[in-house]
């Protein structure tokens, strides 16, 4: 309406170039989505990017509601190459260009002052080299970059959410459920398929991706997954997934990740 204040935006992309200069004069939390286009499954959203973008916004909104500025940066799509690139349709980059990348970002940021950023991964192929480089950064004298692993912080408390550990996998939980709670008009159900015990390679039993136990002994190779689950689905059943207990993870998740972003804001 006319002579209304705008509601406030939390997603740097969307402000004209002098809110970024007035909201950026604050010091806010800058949020740095980060993901991947890769197999999900037959029936998810290939573009876990989608995901991790919304987390962080919703976190940066509850987090604006109490108070605290923060700002959400466009999200780094494409993730680091590992067991995916046989996928057709998967885009991934080489660990020494994402490096390259997230370096680039990051020192874009700092020049202009705004340093106080967290990462929110929604891709554990980033893992190694988000850490590459915010580990070199910090050893340069910079302000220390957290990640928070989405996948992971939510894994780990599956049960107290309500969840099974039988769900938990690729192509299933927590990803599938909270995509059918944030995402349900991408996904696809009718298309899903059960894990399946993947073959063995080199004879050996396949306990991962890229592991092998070879006579107890924990033995990585440089596999894909078209030939260890061609279906994309590994280890949990995406069937007993459900958009109410999405629900209650995002919940859990974004109210967590607010905390997070308000402790940062607070730190000097």
């Amino acid at each position: 309406m006319p002579g209304e204040a705008p509601t406030l935006r939390v997603r740097l992309a969307e402000l004209a170039s002098a809110e970024v200069r007035e909201r950026l004069a604050r010091g806010p939390v800058l949020l740095l989505p980060m993901g991947s286009l890769e197999e999900q499954g037959p029936h998810a959203p290939m573009g876990d990017f989608l995901l991790a973008d919304r987390l962080a916004t919703l976190m940066a909104e509850r987090a604006a509601s109490a108070g605290i500025e923060a700002l959400v940066l466009p999200p780094i799509p494409f993730g680091g190459a590992d067991w995916f690139g046989s996928v057709p349709g998967g885009v991934s980059l080489r660990q020494t260009t994402l490096a390259a990348l997230l370096e680039d970002v990051l020192s874009c940021l700092a020049r202009h002052g705004s340093d106080r950023v967290l990462i929110v991964n929604g891709h554990s192929g980033n893992a190694t080299t988000i850490d590459l480089v915010t580990r070199g950064i910090a050893l340069a004298g910079r302000r220390l970059a957290p990640c928070l692993h989405l996948w992971r912080s939510l894994a780990a408390r599956w049960e107290a959410l309500g969840g099974d550990r039988a769900t938990l996998g690729h192509g299933a939980d927590p990803l599938w459920s909270v995509a059918l709670a944030l995402f349900p008009e991408l996904c696809r159900p009718d298309l899903m398929r059960g894990p399946e015990p993947p073959p063995p390679v080199l004879g050996l039993p396949v306990t991962g991706f890229g592991t092998l136990d070879a006579f107890g002994l924990d033995v990585t190779v440089p596999i894909e997954l078209d030939r260890i689950a061609p279906s994309g689905v590994v280890g949990g059943d995406p069937a007993r997934g459900s958009a109410e207990l999405g629900a209650r993870a995002v919940a859990w998740i974004v109210e967590a990740g607010a905390r997070l972003i308000a402790h940062l804001a607070a730190q000097r």
